[in-house]
């Protein structure tokens, strides 16, 4: 996986999709949370991560703002009602 993660690390954010914004932000997690990474590579690490969560959670809003249209009936807005993406 650290082939497939330097990969995308490489990549711009805005240009991943929701699945892999997310596999690399987990992977980042897991780095941190193993404590074996200096200081240095810590922060990058953590400020990349903030940015793919900020990425992830645009996505996940647009899909929303998307389901959302699609639930409209064929009259308006007469019963729309918010997703439970849970």
């Amino acid at each position: 996986m650290a082939a497939a993660s330097s990969k995308s690390a490489s990549k711009p954010i805005e240009d991943l999709s929701f699945e892999a914004a997310l596999r690399e932000l987990e992977e980042i997690v897991g780095r941190l949370e193993q404590g074996n990474v200096d200081l240095e590579d810590s922060i990058a690490l953590y400020e990349r991560g903030q940015t793919l969560k900020g990425h992830c959670e645009a996505k996940l809003k647009a899909a929303e703002t998307r389901l959302e249209k699609v639930v409209v009936g064929p009259k308006g807005a007469s019963s729309l009602e918010p997703l439970d993406l849970s």
